[in-house]
């Protein structure tokens, strides 16, 4: 069996961070969170890829090439216009296996897929959507299902006292592929609005099981924010890159941090990185690879990306820095969201 990974989608909602790189290559705790996601699945016994790309599809495919350094195979299924999420798993069934894995790569979470798969061996059924629950279902696409587990309808973004539940589709789905006789060819489709409920209407039996452990829609930046606070909270248990150096810091290779600097944690660190006398960093920051951090700058809720600068005098508070960005001496930053985008190498 292999997976599907919808990595199309423009990502409007996170720009400038995604003006010209695909929403899953955002940095997660300093990796791409498309590889963190690969390398997840791997271990649970994924080794064949399909990765759906549209938007600068060539950022993907130069990162990842073949799979090779991973220890898998990864093939591309390339939109040549916006085909909607159906779309785009119609564009990839020529790669896929009569039975096969879809989940949008944007989703940041720690899903085990096993019991996904078991239940839906288990019903017989041509779809099973990973549904989640949330504390206020009125802002999503809510489950109505039977007690067997199948689907019956989808409601769309309902008043709370008509949510027929708090389950929503998570964006993992288990899908036998012939059910993709449904999407027409390079149409615009969406799976969540037109497919799944046509497959409803034919009796294909869509099917729905809760799935447990982290996960969050990274598509904004205060959700995006959110994951990197719950990393470093360790609400979300993804292993952290670097050593341990006291409760709530960690700290990559090779870096230069002066002694009068003040970390306060929870802090992570990349390889490689500058910091000078007398900064405070913390709590709540990332700093990515090979950054150079000048003397007296205060850095508290912010995620750097790779290779930034910040100069003596900086003041950066609840702000996003994407690759290769330099910040001028004495510049105070308040909920700052800058990009410019450099080489992404493996």
């Amino acid at each position: 069996m292999n997976a599907l990974l919808l990595a199309g989608g423009l990502g409007t909602r996170l720009r400038p961070l995604t003006e010209n790189l695909p929403k899953p290559m955002a940095l997660v705790a300093n990796r791409p969170w498309l590889e963190h996601l690969i390398v997840h699945l791997k271990k649970q016994g994924i080794r064949h890829f399909v990765i759906a790309v549209k938007h600068y599809p060539e950022v993907i495919e130069n990162y990842f090439g073949t799979g090779e350094k991973w220890g898998v195979n990864i093939q591309y299924a390339v939109e040549q216009t916006l085909l909607g999420t159906a779309g785009a798993i119609k564009n990839a069934e020529p790669y896929l296996d009569d039975r096969f894995i879809v989940i949008n790569a944007d989703i940041v979470h720690e899903i085990e897929i096993e019991p996904l798969l078991a239940f839906h061996k288990r019903h017989g059924g041509g779809v099973t959507i990973g549904l989640t629950e949330v504390d206020d279902p009125t802002h999503y696409g809510v489950v109505e299902q039977d007690g067997e587990g199948r689907i019956l309808r989808f409601v769309e973004k309902p008043r709370l006292e008509e949510a027929p539940s708090n389950r929503i589709n998570a964006g993992i789905y288990v899908m036998d592929k012939e059910m993709l006789r449904y999407i027409p060819e390079q149409q615009e489709v969406s799976i969540e609005r037109e497919t799944f409920p046509l497959l409803i209407e034919k009796g294909e039996g869509v099917y729905g099981t809760v799935i447990s452990g982290y996960w969050m829609d990274m598509g904004t930046k205060e959700r995006y924010r959110r994951i990197h606070w719950d990393l470093l909270n360790r609400a979300y248990r993804l292993p952290l890159p670097g050593r341990q150096n006291g409760k709530g810091i960690w700290i990559g290779k090779n870096c230069d941090i002066h002694s009068g600097v003040l970390l306060i944690p929870p802090v992570l660190i990349g390889d490689n990185v500058k910091i000078g006398e007398r900064s405070i960093i913390g709590p709540f920051s990332v700093i990515g690879n090979d950054c150079v951090i000048g003397k007296h700058v205060r850095c508290a809720e912010t995620i750097m990306w790779d290779r930034c600068l910040a100069h003596n005098g900086v003041v950066m508070n609840n702000c996003i820095f994407g690759y290769d960005l330099e910040i001028g001496s004495k510049h105070i930053l308040h909920e700052a969201v800058m990009s410019r985008i450099g080489v992404l190498q493996a």
